[in-house]
């Protein structure tokens, strides 16, 4: 039916294809590679709904302005079943099979860097929507674009102000998932720690997939820290606090990276989250004005409500980001051609509603300030940046 979105799901022995057809002549065709099952099923699954989101919107507007054209966006998603080297098998498929005029990266920092080479291959722009590790754009490529900062921009401020208002803090241990993104936020954190003078008293990683943390948090009490910080996923670091209650496990400050951004993870340990910190992206008492399909951070929230019935998350948030970044080059450009797209996404300036957007020389972006959150009595409560606080950072 003219106008209106088809979906066709068709199951294949790789995954599951999902083609969102418009029925136009004229349409953008992404790839994205998800983790539909697997350990990083609900991070994929937040994913998707943020792309949708945004191609409900730009088709129901009539498509993405190319010049004289309008473009109706088609998806296309393979499950990679939250293993690496079937995303990087994915994406082969979606550029030469799909034929996919841009990709969407697979979720994490591992993954996105494995798809990178694919892209990069091929020369096809690819928008990195959860990728924040350094080693993922250091290869030199020029067809990588990420929408956060680096990790250093979650670990910086949290040390400022762990230094600033708890002079008694003097000792850190950090437990980080051994895997690229946890792993590489673990040792931010450790150089943000030494820089401000904190002595780390414990660095452990612990392997992807680990059902049993006691161990670990064992030893990590014994080395008796001011300062917990743990980095993972969202199942992981729920895990991680209910056993650290249960063994005991002391500190001033828990800082948790990224679980606790989520509802679903307060939800889930309950009056365990009080007090403790984290930081991402994004969140939906930021306010920003912008030039995208949404035309702000609080109607994108209102939208985003209507469609699924409760506020975003900074992954649900970062799916409809990536889409409305690609959307306005795509607008600049007067054309979906690659090299003229690519051009206009390494200028940057992209007025979101997510954040202002420009990217680095080596396509990560530069262009923000991450909000650091503390969960006080069950609520998010932003502490930093000062100018968007809801409230002031505390003790556990």
């Amino acid at each position: 039916m003219k106008g209106l979105t088809k979906l066709i799901a068709i199951a294949l022995s790789a995954g599951t294809l999902a083609v969102s057809s418009a029925g136009a002549q004229d349409t953008l065709r992404i790839g994205a590679p998800l983790p539909i099952t697997g350990a990083l099923a609900p991070e994929g699954a937040k994913l998707k709904q943020g792309y949708e989101l945004w191609q409900e919107q730009v088709n129901a507007a009539g498509g993405i302005k190319a010049g004289d054209k309008k473009l109706k966006v088609e998806l296309v998603y393979y499950d990679y079943q939250s293993t690496t080297p079937k995303a990087v098998q994915l994406a082969e498929k979606l550029v030469n099979d799909d034929k996919v005029d841009f990709l969407f990266s697979p979720f994490g920092s591992g993954a996105a860097k494995a798809v990178s080479a694919v892209a990069e291959k091929y020369g096809t722009p690819l928008l990195a929507s959860s990728a924040s590790s350094a080693e993922v754009f250091d290869q030199g490529y020029k067809n990588l674009f990420g929408l956060y900062t680096d990790n250093s921009t979650l670990s910086e401020p949290i040390a400022d102000l762990v230094k600033a208002k708890l002079p008694g803090v003097k000792r850190v241990a950090i437990l980080a998932r051994n895997d690229l993104y946890p792993l590489s936020l673990g040792n931010e954190f450790e150089k943000s720690a030494k820089k401000r003078g904190f002595e780390v008293v414990y660095y452990e990683k612990y392997p992807i997939g680990t059902l049993d943390h006691s161990s670990a948090l064992t030893q990590l009490r014994a080395a008796n820290p001011d300062w917990v910080v743990v980095t993972g996923y969202i199942n992981d670091l729920i895990l991680v606090r209910k056993q650290a209650a249960e063994l005991k496990v002391g500190g001033q400050v828990y800082t948790l990276i990224n679980g606790p951004a989520y509802q679903e993870w307060i939800d889930a340990v309950g009056p365990l989250s009080e007090n403790v910190t984290t930081a991402s992206w994004f969140h939906p008492v930021l306010s920003y004005k912008s030039e995208d399909i949404f035309g702000s951070t609080q109607a994108f929230v209102s939208q985003f409500k209507a469609k699924y019935g409760a506020a975003p998350d900074f992954t649900q948030a970062s799916g409809a980001a990536v889409g409305v970044i690609l959307q306005l080059a795509i607008e600049r450009a007067g054309s979906k051609d690659r090299n003229a797209v690519r051009e206009q996404l390494a200028k940057g300036g992209f007025k979101t509603f997510f954040a202002p957007v420009s990217f680095g020389t080596t396509g990560i972006a530069n262009s923000y300030v991450p909000p650091v959150f503390q969960i006080q009595q069950g609520k998010v409560q932003v502490v930093f940046p000062a100018d968007i606080a809801t409230s002031d950072f505390r003790a556990k």
